[in-house]
């Protein structure tokens, strides 16, 4: 497999396997289907994330020279996607991914000026308040962002009527109504479950707060079906975590919808909360 990318265009090149060819979707996913799905596999973390950004972005206004937050950004393709595809200036924060690892993809990509790392834990970020136009978060919210006091928090960092936008796990039904996590998910994720909230549940966590006014909150229809596409490809193409990957196409396989997706939620925060809200 060889993967080109041209910085001086805004496509990532497809010079890949066969196997893979399934993942490019410009019917549904114009934007993600320029980029090569063999690089976007190497960076796999989780779902495809470049879909989840390309539906997500549909609910948000992102203009050039905006300045960005992804958070969660794990090695660093939703940031290249953010760069490339708007012209924002984007600091990518991670945990888990060192600085260099995400900077090697940034200067691959030919957005190493318009990207930068930082390595910091979602409860402890390095920022100034209000310095960010937008914070983005795809597949990792769930990680952090549940908590009751979290919004308060991240919206710290945003500018009067900037924009928050996540892409999160989503169940059709909360655990709470029905009585138990479903027994394929929990093979799987275990506990882990109860983070996945349906999309009224966050427009509801959000908006009874005031610090936000959410702007959409919507299920994907067929976001289960994407995650499945997306997890065969990832297993097809060779990717070391077998295992993990059965046990997803498992679930994924019992499931059809019938619980999971994923929740799209943005919000603007208001312009009249203090610093001190």
């Amino acid at each position: 497999m060889i993967v080109h990318i041209d910085p001086t265009t805004t496509a990532i090149r497809m010079f890949s396997m066969p196997a893979l060819d399934d993942l490019l979707r410009p019917e549904v996913y114009p934007r993600s289907s320029i980029y090569d799905p063999a690089w976007l596999v190497s960076l796999n973390m989780g779902p495809n994330p470049l879909w989840l950004l390309e539906d997500l972005s549909r609910d948000l206004d992102l203009r050039p020279g905006m300045r960005v937050l992804d958070l969660g950004s794990g090695k660093g393709a939703t940031s290249v996607f953010l760069a490339r595809e708007f012209g924002v200036q984007v600091v990518a924060a991670d945990l888990w991914i060192a600085t260099d690892v995400a900077e090697e993809v940034f200067a691959a990509a030919g957005v190493a000026d318009e990207v930068s790392a930082v390595n910091a834990e979602a409860h402890a970020l390095p920022f100034e308040p209000e310095s960010f136009d937008a914070v983005v978060s795809i597949d990792s919210y769930e990680y952090f962002g549940t908590a009751d006091s979290y919004l308060a928090y991240i919206t710290r960092f945003l500018k009067p009527d900037g924009q928050l936008g996540i892409a999160t796990p989503a169940m059709t039904a909360e655990v709470r109504n029905l009585g138990a996590i479903p027994p394929h998910v929990k093979a799987l994720v275990g506990w882990e479950a109860i983070a996945w909230h349906t999309a009224e549940w966050w427009r509801f966590h959000w908006d009874i707060t005031e610090l936000v006014t959410v702007t959409s909150a919507r299920l994907q229809e067929d976001g289960w079906h994407d995650w499945l596409l997306w997890t065969r490809a990832c297993l097809d193409a060779g990717s070391s975590d077998r295992a993990s990957l059965e046990q997803t196409i498992a679930m994924l396989e019992a499931d059809e919808g019938e619980f999971l997706s994923f929740a799209l939620v943005t919000a603007r925060k208001n312009k009249s909360v203090s610093m001190r809200d």
